[in-house]
């Protein structure tokens, strides 16, 4: 199996330009089918479309990978058998390398006016179908990148390349001139790195996705994790950070499933000390590596377990055939505003006789504030509603503000951070309004709405009472017969209430895996060209995001 990458298509397929136009293409190898004859092809499947197509009535037969970022469609075709997350994974660094080259969020409109960096990066990235080179901190040093200047006299028909830097001996000389800082060829750092303000930064995001069942027992829980790091530091410095958790070493090779790192990361020293993280970092930001943390009991405690047992900030339940006829819903909210380890997963004081800014060979001291404690931030409550539900009316949240909209068929429940600060419980009831009977809608074209809801219409009952008049008993009906009527309302409006409800959040400075930083030290004696007395400013934050990730089934 080969690993090639014949050509790369790119697409701009805003919905106010019709047709989709391409506005690259670059091939490598081969002779690959152009865009115009690609394109019907890829549309021809209905959405959501897969990310590998099989296309065997091209000649040759060809596979088709595709990949949609920002409005953009990225397209890339083999011939041969090749591995399909090579080339998904390869189409991924080159949204990721334009954005770090052109800018985010990626438009089309920039990558035509920088087509002259764009042909410089996709050819570096990869020769002759071969995956050479997909490391920002490489690129640099290999893509010429105009700057303000350049552009300024080029637009002024002045050539705006300056001369050549170096010293007349050469690459050598200039070597020679500067020892402390050449140090060894590492592909994902840039040589000669000087930053004026030396700063270490270490971000954890974690999201949620909790699936539960309708009785509050878990079906699903699992956190997936990313260890963003920022480094603006001289030189070539060598890192080690320091990862644990509740229930030390062992818990923390609990806690952390499926790890991915950064090629910088040494695996041999993570396999030997689990939550060791040693590394010489890229020069910027960069994702140093992720995982994936079960939130699911053991297999002996699943029948015991329940939903406070996860203990989430807030949990989400549903009761629904409310009412006289069983067409209003409830959602109940819990906020517990409960973050286990919060207050070690917060920024830690100064130590005594260390600085504020911390050490570069002592455990670091994060110099972020630590007065503020982790709260639930952006609640929003997703209610789907079936397709058959005409309009939901009386909407009534007890706090925050709700909303049904007709075209997406949801109801959002929003709750600002001031609401969702107080624990209790908040409660949103809802009234659905089924589609129309036949009757109803002749009656509608006619001019004329009976309200069924206050009852049958009787063709023996008086037109016109008195006030002292008694029912017949032909009018009346008895209550066992309006008792019977009303469960079979409630049976058939069984189809209009919701099936699920989702909730989205955010927490700042808590993690839901209990995963925190214990230390970041700089090693002096592996590092290069640091400088004498650098005391670098090292910064973490935690934050916790459910992006519709909490779902209970009802």
């Amino acid at each position: 199996m080969s690993s090639a990458v014949e050509a790369v298509y790119i697409f701009n397929q805003n919905k106010y330009s019709s047709p989709i136009d391409c506005i690259l293409e670059h091939v490598y190898r081969s002779r690959p089918p152009t865009a115009r004859t690609l394109l019907p092809h890829y549309q021809r499947y209905p959405k959501p479309r897969p990310s590998v197509i099989n296309l065997p009535d091209l000649n040759p037969p060809t596979i088709l990978f595709s990949l949609i970022h920002a409005n953009l469609l990225f397209l890339s075709t083999a011939s041969n058998d090749v591995e399909p997350l090579f080339v998904l994974e390869f189409l991924h660094r080159i949204v990721d390398i334009f954005e770090e080259f052109i800018g985010a969020p990626l438009l089309a409109n920039k990558i035509e006016s920088s087509y002259d960096v764009v042909a410089q990066l996709l050819g570096e990235m990869c020769d002759a179908g071969s995956v050479c080179n997909t490391e920002p901190n490489a690129l640099r040093d290999d893509v010429d990148i105009p700057g303000w200047m350049d552009k300024l006299l080029g637009g002024v028909g002045l050539p705006g390349n300056a001369p050549s830097s170096l010293p007349s001996g050469g690459l050598n000389q200039q070597l020679q001139l500067n020892p402390s800082t050449s140090g060894p060829a590492i592909p994902w750092r840039r040589a000669n790195v000087r930053h004026t303000s030396n700063e270490l930064y270490v971000d954890i995001l974690e999201t949620l996705h909790v699936t539960l069942a309708p009785s509050g027992r878990p079906l699903a829980a699992v956190a997936n994790g990313s260890i963003a790091f920022t480094s603006k530091i001289s030189g070539v410095p060598d890192l080690l950070l320091t990862l644990s958790a509740s229930g030390g070493k062992l818990g923390l090779e609990k806690a952390i499933e499926l790890p991915v790192f950064h090629p910088c990361v040494r695996l041999a020293r993570w396999k030997e000390r689990p939550g060791e993280l040693s590394f010489v970092p890229p020069d910027g930001k960069f994702m140093l590596a992720g995982y994936e943390v079960n939130l699911m009991p053991s297999v002996h405690d699943l029948s015991s377990w329940s939903n406070a047992k996860l203990q989430l900030p807030l949990s989400i339940e549903v009761a629904k055939s409310l009412g006289p006829v069983g067409t209003e819903f409830e959602v109940r909210l819990s906020i517990h505003n409960t973050f286990p380890g919060a207050a070690s997963s917060s920024l830690a004081p100064p130590r005594p006789g260390l600085s504020s800014k911390g050490s570069g060979t002592s455990t670091p001291v994060f110099g972020a504030s630590s007065s503020s404690s982790p709260m639930l931030q952006d609640v929003v409550v997703y209610i789907p509603i079936p397709d058959i539900v005409r309009s939901v009316i009386d909407v009534r949240p007890s706090r925050g503000e709700a909303y049904f909209t007709a075209l997406e068929s949801v109801v959002e429940w929003r709750l600002s951070s001031k609401a969702a600060a107080s624990p209790g419980v908040a409660t949103l009831r809802c009234t659905t309004v089924g589609p129309l009977t036949d009757d109803e809608s002749d009656d509608l074209m006619n001019g004329f709405h009976s309200n069924t809801g206050a009852g049958d219409y009787d063709e023996n009952q008086d037109a016109y009472q008195s006030k002292g008049s008694v029912p017949s008993k032909a009018s009346t009906v008895s209550d066992h017969q309006q008792e019977s009527r009303d469960e079979r309302k409630v049976t058939q409006n069984t189809a209009l209430m919701p099936s699920s409800a989702s909730v989205s959040f955010k927490v700042k400075g808590w993690l839901a895996s209990g995963i925190k930083v214990d230390g970041l030290v700089i090693d002096t004696r592996r590092s290069r060209g640091l400088g004498e007395g650098v005391k670098p400013y090292k910064g973490v934050k935690y934050l916790t995001v459910s992006r519709k990730g909490i779902e209970t089934r009802c």
